[in-house]
C-alpha cells in the first residue's frame, strides 16, 4: 500500500470516528426532559436548556407563557403514568421523590437521575456542573458556576471585619424545625460571617428552651405568609432574648433560603450579609 493510500484510509477512518462521535453528542443530549425538583427546574433555565421541559411539579416556577409544560404531581408524590405519557429520555428527582417511583421508572427503562439536596455551596456548584453535562450544557454550567463563585466572593469582600454574630434559622414549626450544620441555609449563614446556633446538633428538630438558652444575636424565619408572622410575634414573647430587644428577628423567602440553586445563594447571602450589618450601619 502507497504512502497516499494509506493517508487516505486513515482520513477516512478519522471522518467517520469524528462523525460517530458527533452523532453520539447529538443523541446524548435530551430533548424530553421531567424535572421533579424546583431548584433543578429553575437551574435547567438559568442553563439554557428549558425548551427540552416536558414536565414539572406544582411548585416548580415556570413562566405563565410555558402552558405545554405538563404538571405531574408534588416534590414528594408523582403521577407516574403521566410521566409515562409525557416518554421523557431523562427525568431529574431528589431526595424526596418517592423511591418506589424511582425505582419503577427505572423498571420501565426511564433515565432517572437523583440528585441529593445541596448541603453546602461546594456541592451546589458541583451539582451544576454535574446537570450541566446532563443536558449537553457543559460549558454553560462551567460560565455559570464561574460567574457565581465572582458574585459569592465580592458579597463576602463587603461584609466588614467584626466579631462572628449567632444565628438561629427557623424553618418549621410543631415541632420547631431548624437549619442544622447538613443544610444550603448554614453554608449561606457560614459565608455571611454568622455562627449558626444549631450547627452542632444532629437533628433539626429544636426547642424554644434550646434558643432561650443560646440566646442568638439574629432569628430567622423562612417562614412566609401568616406563620411566619405568627412565629415572629411568638418570639417577641420573649422580652429578654438578644435578638427581640435589637429587633433583629428577619421573615424571609422560603423559596429563596431554601431552594438549593446559584441564584438564591447569592440572593440569600446578600440578604443574610445585610442582616448580620445592620446593627453596624
Amino acid at each position: 500500500m502507497t504512502g497516499n493510500k494509506r493517508i487516505f484510509i486513515g482520513s477516512m477512518i478519522l471522518v467517520l470516528l469524528l462523525f460517530v462521535a458527533g452523532s453520539h453528542s447529538a443523541e446524548a443530549r435530551p430533548e424530553r426532559i421531567v424535572s421533579l425538583g424546583p431548584s433543578l427546574t429553575e437551574e435547567l433555565y438559568m442553563l439554557g436548556a428549558q425548551d427540552s421541559l416536558v414536565g414539572c411539579t406544582t411548585y416548580c416556577r415556570v413562566p405563565s407563557d410555558k402552558k405545554n409544560i405538563e404538571k405531574v404531581g408534588t416534590v414528594v408524590e408523582v403521577n407516574l403514568e403521566k410521566i409515562v405519557s409525557l416518554k421523557p429520555d431523562l427525568v431529574l428527582a431528589t431526595s424526596l421523590t418517592d423511591l418506589r417511583a424511582i425505582e419503577k421508572m427505572k423498571l420501565l427503562g426511564i433515565n432517572v437521575i437523583v440528585f441529593p439536596t445541596a448541603k453546602d455551596f461546594t456541592e451546589l456548584c458541583g451539582q451544576v456542573l454535574q446537570l450541566g453535562r446532563l443536558v449537553g450544557r457543559e460549558k454553560d454550567a462551567q460560565e455559570l458556576v464561574s460567574e457565581t463563585k465572582e458574585k459569592v466572593a465580592a458579597i463576602i469582600s463587603k461584609k466588614g471585619d467584626r466579631p462572628p454574630r449567632t444565628v438561629f434559622v427557623q424553618i418549621g414549626t410543631k415541632p420547631l424545625f431548624a437549619a442544622s450544620k447538613d443544610s444550603f441555609i448554614n453554608s449561606v449563614v457560614e459565608f455571611a460571617g454568622g455562627t449558626n446556633i444549631v450547627s452542632g446538633s444532629r437533628s433539626g428538630i429544636y426547642s424554644r428552651e434550646k434558643v432561650i438558652k443560646e440566646d442568638p444575636d439574629v432569628i430567622i424565619i423562612a417562614t412566609m405568609g401568616l406563620v411566619g408572622r405568627s412565629e415572629k410575634r411568638a418570639w417577641e414573647e420573649y422580652k429578654t432574648l438578644k435578638a427581640v430587644k435589637e429587633s433583629s428577628i428577619y421573615i424571609v423567602d422560603p423559596y429563596k433560603f431554601c431552594g438549593p440553586t446559584p441564584g438564591n445563594f447569592v440572593s440569600a447571602l446578600e440578604e443574610t450579609v445585610r442582616m448580620l450589618r445592620i446593627k453596624d450601619e
